[in-house]
């Protein structure tokens, strides 16, 4: 069955990578980072959104974030669908930070409800057949516009976004060239797809 085990980070300084991830969210193995100096400018054609369960919660961890090193994207605000806002951490990964809860149940916490990794596809429908012949078994599904994959035992959740919708959402210029300086870990690989997000088999 297929999976998506873990995402690793290019960045150019890991040490520095792991201290702000600690710091700022506290995530553990389904987030890792290697050493790259692969070039990369502007928009990287993804995004990694935390859910949380409340909007104290969402400003917790945008707070920390910030406080470690984060550069502010979008402020955190309210809108049709709930809170939250966009940091850029120091490596250059865009991170959201939402809830869809309207007011707070309890005090603020830092429980993080689900890690979501959306990828920003030219053709959503192309990408999502290819997703599909490799195993992949589609959750939720919006025409062109947004894929989920329905992965019950994986730490982090896949989805695919069109990538100028992706950008726009995120609050940054869609244009960007180079590598996308991520690599997805899974049952199903290697691969790359449409889009050249790379895929490595997980460990056994």
């Amino acid at each position: 069955m297929a999976s998506l085990t873990s995402v690793t980070l290019d960045v150019a300084d890991p040490v520095a990578a792991e201290q702000f991830y600690a710091t700022a969210f506290g995530l553990g193995p389904e987030l890792r980072v290697r050493a790259s100096e692969a070039p990369s400018t502007g928009f990287r054609g993804f995004t990694l959104s935390l859910t949380v369960s409340q909007p104290s919660t969402v400003d917790a961890l945008v707070d920390s974030a910030l406080a470690a090193g984060a550069s502010p994207v979008k402020p955190v605000k309210k809108s049709l669908w709930g809170y939250g806002g966009v940091v850029q951490a120091p490596d250059g990964t865009l991170w959201k930070i939402a809830t869809s809860a309207k007011k707070d149940k309890g005090p603020a916490t830092r429980q993080i409800d689900r890690l979501v990794l959306l990828l920003g596809a030219e053709d959503v429908l192309a990408s999502k057949r290819f997703y599909v012949d490799r195993g992949f078994t589609v959750g939720k599904s919006f025409g062109r516009k947004y894929v989920e994959f329905e992965l019950p035992s994986s730490p982090v959740t896949l989805a695919l976004y069109g990538r100028r919708a992706l950008a726009k959402d995120a609050g940054v210029p869609p244009d960007g060239t180079g590598s996308h300086r991520i690599v997805l870990t899974g049952d199903s690989g290697p691969f790359a797809d449409p889009d050249g997000f790379e895929w490595e088999k997980a460990p056994h």
